[in-house]
């Protein structure tokens, strides 16, 4: 069967086109302790999410990126865990803390590290910070975006191939404009497909603060409304709340979408893989790695980088071979993914 998109592929993508820095922004050997990151024992720090790590998506993906840093340049990592109700000056207090202790790049993941890694940044201008979704100006700031749009299009256009009933769902976890984006690309998708399938969407909570990334009971009870809406096939970016949009289609007989991660191959998961048509990628754990990469090379990246289809920073997985088995569906994604790169197909960001 032929690969769609794959972990690796996305991996290897994501670090050419970074390392030649061709996406926004470029290098600068004036940030961060670069010329001797070499000999420091004391390497790459993530802070993550809402959700933390074992989330089976967007945290654990960014882990996978710290990993493969670790094993291929031996050095020192930390991983540090959000805690409920935080506030911005608790972000600023963890981001300080890493970057005091020598750690570079220490990188936020998650728009909601913006204000405190502003601020934090400018304290300490010889390490080298990364924000993943969000854009943060600075000298020493690198900013890992991506095109999530253009992986959940693909998404849109599998389920299309795949529904039955004609209704398919959206749960996004919390109703901002980065989430905006997955549920317009999936909806353009679905729609370009076939027009006469109806979308419902629905998002779990207003803020992060309530839940909504993580919670995976309000995703089950979100999917579960759909499903008896007739929904057969429903997309969840929602991070942890994902898991419960995951059990509720496979406990119905229905199939679900997953984000970030291949969710298809996470043994948290295992009882439900089933269910899980593909996963909409997104390589967090590419750019993690990238930047940690660019930062032991002496040559920290900086700016805006941005993640597409085209660099294979986006994708869709086709570990489930039920895709296969579903007629058209394979040459449609494929179809559709070399139009969006080649420019024919202008994915919607809202």
């Amino acid at each position: 069967m032929r690969r769609i998109a794959s972990l690796t592929r996305v991996a290897v993508g994501v670090a050419s086109l970074a390392l030649a820095a061709t996406a926004c922004g470029g290098t600068s050997n004036d940030s961060g302790d670069s010329s001797d990151s070499s000999k420091d024992t004391k390497g790459l720090a993530i802070a993550y999410d809402v959700g933390g790590k074992g989330d089976q998506s967007f945290n654990d993906a960014a882990f996978s990126g710290l990993e493969k840093a670790q094993k291929e340049f031996g050095y020192k990592t930390a991983d540090i865990e959000p805690t409920d109700g935080e506030t911005d000056a608790d972000k600023e207090q963890r981001l300080s803390s890493l970057a005091k202790q020598g750690y570079n790049p220490v990188i936020g993941i998650g728009f909601a590290y913006g204000p405190a890694l502003e601020a934090v940044a400018k304290k300490y201008p010889k390490t080298t910070f990364g924000i993943v979704d969000s854009v943060v100006e600075g000298k020493n700031v690198a900013s890992l975006v991506f095109s999530e749009q253009e992986a959940s299009y693909l998404a849109g256009v599998a389920a299309a191939k795949a529904t039955k009933s004609n209704t398919v769902g959206f749960v996004g976890g919390v109703d901002v404009p980065l989430i905006h984006k997955f549920e317009a690309g999936y909806t353009q998708g679905v729609k370009d497909t076939k027009p006469s399938v109806k979308v419902l969407s629905q998002y779990l909570t207003q803020t992060a603060e309530e839940g909504g990334f993580s919670s995976p009971d309000k995703g089950k009870a979100a999917a579960e409304g759909q499903l008896e809406k007739g929904a057969d096939v429903i997309y969840a970016a929602a991070g942890l709340s994902g898991q419960g949009v995951i059990e509720a289609a496979s406990k119905a007989g229905k199939y679900a979408i997953g984000v970030d991660s291949d969710q298809y191959k996470q043994e948290a998961l295992a009882k439900y893989k089933g269910a899980i048509l593909t996963s909409a990628l997104k390589d967090v754990g590419g750019s993690v790695y990238t930047l940690a990469k660019s930062v032991h090379d002496g040559k920290p990246l900086t700016g805006t980088q941005t993640f597409d289809l085209k660099v294979n920073g986006v994708g869709l997985a086709d570990s489930n071979p039920k895709m296969a088995e579903i007629p058209g569906l394979t040459d449609a994604v494929a179809k559709a993914k070399a139009a969006i790169v080649d420019g024919t197909i202008k994915v919607k960001t809202s």
